[in-house]
């Protein structure tokens, strides 16, 4: 057989292409802006089956023509400045807002008579986005965050199937998931999973104040949380002694999120913190999860869930390095901070609750807790203005009793002395663990991790969050690696020289009015012994 011959085309031939399929694509989309503005400004007008159809077609000729031009723009031979064109021209914003959004919020304001109309628009839109996903990698980005709100959508009209809307909630959350580990500080895709999370009100809890406490929030969550807080700020407090223990909790958040119902605080963290830990040993390694979504939710309150006049939350925000940012303490000295009341009713929610979670040796489901809320403090000690007022009512004669249970059982004491991140020994790409990937993002975790942990791509959604056996020793090398470098740092905690015992730092002890002795005594358990 006689291959056919393939010519080379020219930049010329592009870029005669670009501008002719750019011209045809600004008409057709002032069309679409046209036609949707005057059907949105009536909103009485019915529109029969004809005239839905030509809508559709319309926005779909605008779909095909912007996929010509990033085929075009983008393609092999293009020079840097002809692929540089559609970013130039906010293309892919455009395409979203004028091909596809716009028609979608009219569609969904005349439903339910337009039910059927947007089924077929949706799924038409999804498709041209999955094509472009797998041919234009250059946006993938944006692709990815797009197929995920269009999945939200498809869930969101979904009232006969629950089978069907559980299915685009997952496919849903899955883009959102992909999207939140190539732009981890971006907050607006933390919101997407918080509504997404429903009806898991804990789940949503965590999603929401994440959130608000990365590089980029989405200030808008401070609407959308309300929809989870209001139903429990509401209920009478009668009503909530019957009520779960996680919706206890989650009013407790509510109350230091809006200042609402601020005289039941008190009486709502101590109903939460006198369940807490019969309801641990109750649902045992299901609250490894329950763990470390309650320790970045109590971090996030501490910072005032990211209000600008939160003096942590600021100092956390500053793009210095922590080691830099001592030169903020002129900004909130510790005499200042101590009289926030916000702060103080938030830490005592989050030392109250760490106060009853580390009394619990022997039982390693409260080690991501653990892990997750040293990781805090770890930042916050690089901080002058911020670690005096966080650590000062931490439980840290419990923090030593059960570090020094956990090194019972711990033999390569010369990995604590290294101020290099330990890896787990013999893996070519690190493995994070579940609360690792809860953390990514936060703006407390970003001097944390090394730069290529969170390298590994080939990780599903569903093996994120998965414990396997292994985790637990590395859990609690992580754990022992913090508090040594908490002890170097002349932090609350004291090491000795071959990294084999922790006490509490004198400072600490008068601080605290401690009267325990120095080293903490361990009583070892069977669950502490070496294997």
């Amino acid at each position: 057989f006689k291959q056919l011959e393939t010519r080379p085309i020219s930049q010329d031939q592009l870029v005669a292409e670009v501008k002719g399929i750019y011209a045809g694509l600004v008409m057709v989309e002032s069309k679409c802006i046209e036609v949707d503005n005057a059907q949105s400004s009536q909103n009485d007008a019915k529109l029969n089956n004809e005239q839905w159809q030509a809508l559709i077609a319309l926005h779909r000729t605008l779909l095909h023509e912007h996929h010509d031009f990033f085929l075009a723009s983008q393609h092999p031979a293009a020079s840097p400045a002809l692929k540089r064109l559609a970013t130039k021209y906010a293309m892919p914003a455009r395409m979203w807002r004028h091909g596809i959004h716009s028609f979608l919020e009219l569609l969904r304001h005349r439903l339910p008579a337009s039910l059927e109309h947007m089924l077929t628009f949706i799924y038409l839109a999804y498709s041209m986005m999955a094509l472009l996903y797998e041919t234009v990698p250059a946006f993938e980005d944006t692709w990815i965050e797009c197929l995920g709100d269009l999945s939200r959508y498809r869930m969101a009209i979904e009232d006969d199937d629950i089978r069907d809307r559980e299915i685009w909630t997952s496919v849903s959350r899955h883009w959102y998931s992909r999207a939140s580990d190539k732009a981890p500080p971006t907050g607006r895709l933390y919101h997407h999973l918080a509504i997404l999370a429903r009806p898991n009100a804990l789940q949503q809890l965590f999603y929401y104040t994440k959130s608000l406490c990365v590089p980029a929030p989405f200030l808008s969550a401070r609407e959308s949380i309300l929809t989870l807080f209001d139903p429990l700020l509401k209920r009478p407090s009668k009503a909530l002694k019957l009520a779960s223990i996680e919706a206890e909790y989650v009013k407790c958040h509510g109350i230091l999120f809006t200042g609402q119902s601020r005289d039941e605080l008190e009486s709502s963290t101590n109903r939460f913190l006198a369940a807490l830990d019969n309801h641990i040993t109750k649902i045992g390694r299901r609250w490894m999860e329950f763990g470390y979504y309650t320790a970045v939710a109590n971090s996030c309150a501490i910072m005032g869930y990211g209000k600008e006049d939160n003096f942590i939350a600021k100092a956390f925000q500053q793009k210095a390095e922590p080691a830099e940012a001592q030169n903020l303490k002129q900004e909130a000295t510790p005499h200042d901070t101590a009289s926030d009341p916000d702060v103080q009713d938030a830490l005592r929610l989050a030392n109250g609750t760490a106060g009853v979670v580390l009394k619990r040796r022997g039982d390693d489901s409260v080690f991501p807790f653990f892990h997750v809320s040293l990781a805090f403090l770890y930042h916050a000690a690089q901080y002058n203005n911020v670690v005096g007022t966080v650590g000062r009512s931490f439980p840290w004669e419990l923090v030593c009793e059960l570090l020094n249970s956990m090194l019972l059982s711990y033999r390569t004491h010369e990995r604590l002395q290294s101020k290099e991140f330990p890896l787990p020994a013999g893996r070519a790409t690190p493995r994070p663990l579940p609360e690792d990937f809860a953390m990514k993002g936060l703006t407390w975790t970003t001097n944390y991790y090394p730069d290529d942990f969170f390298s590994d791509d080939k990780i599903d959604d569903d093996e994120k969050y998965f414990e396997v056996a292994s985790m637990t020793d590395e859990r609690r090398e992580r754990i022992l690696w913090l508090a040594a470098r908490l002890a170097e740092g002349q932090h609350w905690l004291a090491v000795n020289e071959s990294f084999t015992t922790f006490s509490l730092l004198d400072a600490t002890i008068n601080d605290a009015g401690h009267s325990s002795t120095v080293p903490c005594d361990v009583v070892m358990t069977d669950a502490d012994k070496p294997l």
